[in-house]
């Protein structure tokens, strides 16, 4: 066994060479190189392959408990196509009086049809009714680098010479924005392991600044209720879109249902014709019928017409719930945490809409 002075630049584990199951391990090679990755990182970089973790919820939290403590500039990322389902609640508790930043990840994938200043706006306001306050707010891509220029200076600005600590659930794109920082500032590429399965950071990863000062990136926090935890990791793409989402318009009559695959429901039940506007990943199916054929036909096409789920999961797959809704107001969107939204055009409309047991489904005024 070695000592344990080496840690994971990918993923900020302890080194171990001495057991191959086990969390951090490399082999006595990989010590000599001059970035050292544990063999989880380099097959998930190299293979896209993951390797189940042993870490626990209380794990996480114990990591991020320690923030409160010290002195420091908090950047909170949010996945700006599934705000409320990436969003970590209670950060107050973990972060004591530190200033808060925070910063939209994927604003890319959004229909070009939304203004930036209204987005901003919103999420200001959503912030408030969650009980944070934030300093500033910003939209950014970390796939594509947009915004990371004005991030970059805004953190310079509000730290004061101080540590940043990055937070965010798992798969909101923590560590590509953290790369994006890196290159931004010193011209690295890819230091920390990326990818879009769950929990890939598994502690804190600290990136020294030249004022003495470091930023960390912190594990991301699994929301259980996050979409992506209902799907094989085969289709966990499909939920991450990489290109910007385009709308789908519906024209339905009363007792009409949309299927989004398999994973929810939309019934139309009154209000006369309407059109409806879907924004969904592109390459998720939607699927329309008439109300009375909706159950029958998720009983037997479940897993092969209407998926994801897969076949193999259904038995695992949590029931879809209703959430009845009575739509009073011209443009809403009718929000599936981590799916995308539908906009009913017009006002006085009466809809149930199906999600996984445990996955958000929330009304708000049109984002467009």
């Amino acid at each position: 066994m070695i000592e344990e002075q080496f840690v994971c630049i990918g993923c900020g584990v302890k080194i171990q060479t001495g057991n191959q199951d086990e969390l951090g391990y490399a082999p006595e090679s990989a010590l000599q190189k001059e970035v050292i990755i544990c063999q989880r990182c380099f097959r998930l970089k190299n293979y896209n392959e993951i390797q189940d973790v042993s870490l626990t919820d209380e794990d996480f939290l114990k990591i991020l408990h320690g923030i409160g403590d010290t002195n420091a500039l908090v950047v909170k990322i949010v996945d700006i196509f599934d705000f409320n389902g990436s969003w970590l609640n209670g950060l107050q508790r973990f972060v004591g009086g530190n200033p808060i930043l925070l910063v939209g990840n994927k604003a890319d994938i959004l229909p070009k049809s939304v203004k930036k200043q209204k987005l901003i706006s919103w999420m200001k306001r959503e912030a408030k009714e969650f009980g944070l306050n934030p300093v500033d707010v910003f939209l950014i891509s970390s796939a594509r680098g947009q915004g990371i220029p004005e991030v970059t200076d805004a953190i310079e600005q509000y730290r004061e010479g101080q540590d940043v600590y990055v937070v965010g659930c798992t798969n909101v794109g923590k560590s590509t924005f953290i790369n994006r920082i890196i290159k931004e500032v010193s011209g690295e590429k890819d230091v920390i392991t990326t990818s879009h399965f769950p929990g890939t950071t598994l502690d804190l990863i600290e990136i020294p600044l030249d004022d003495g000062s470091s930023l960390y990136d912190t594990p991301g926090i699994i929301n259980h209720h996050q979409m992506a935890h209902f799907v094989d990791k085969n289709d966990l793409k499909l939920l991450s879109p990489k290109k910007e989402v385009k709308p789908k318009v519906f024209q339905l009559n009363e007792m009409q249902t949309l299927f989004f695959g398999g994973l929810a429901r939309l019934d139309y039940l009154s209000g006369g014709r309407t059109s409806l506007t879907c924004y969904v990943p592109s390459e998720l199916n939607i699927h329309r019928t008439k109300q009375e054929n909706a159950d029958d036909l998720y009983k037997r096409h479940a897993g092969d017409m209407l998926t994801p789920p897969r076949m193999e999961q259904l038995e695992e797959f949590p029931e879809l719930t209703a959430h009845e809704f009575t739509i009073k107001e011209d443009k809403t969107d009718i929000v599936f945490s981590g799916l995308g939204w539908v906009t009913v055009n017009e006002g006085n409309k009466k809809v149930t809409a199906y999600a996984p047991k445990g996955v958000n489904v929330t009304l708000r005024p049109s984002l467009i």
